[in-house]
């Protein structure tokens, strides 16, 4: 198991359109992956899980990744949201 922990800096949060790019990012990837925020975990394959945590400016999220690429999810998902301006990586 990996897991990262990012701190959005985005001033809308992770509005709709970065988490739509990454779901999809996530989707890439054989492994099972999540998004923690405020002691609640989803899937980060699922749009709706994603978009109902509603993650604000200013919150430390952490992506969880379990299976035999999860090195790689976790890298690709930091690349995106690095990419999007939307983290500080901590």
């Amino acid at each position: 198991m990996a897991k990262k922990q990012f701190f959005i800096t985005a001033e809308e949060g992770l509005h709709a359109r970065p988490a739509a790019a990454l779901v999809s990012e996530a989707n890439r990837f054989h492994c099972e992956l999540s998004l923690e925020f405020k002691d609640r975990t989803v899937n980060l394959k699922s749009i709706l899980g994603v978009m109902g945590l509603g993650i604000p400016t200013r919150s430390t999220i952490t992506i969880h990744a379990d299976g035999q690429d999860a090195q790689e999810a976790i890298l690709g998902t930091a690349t995106l949201l690095e990419a999007q301006g939307m983290i500080d990586s901590r």
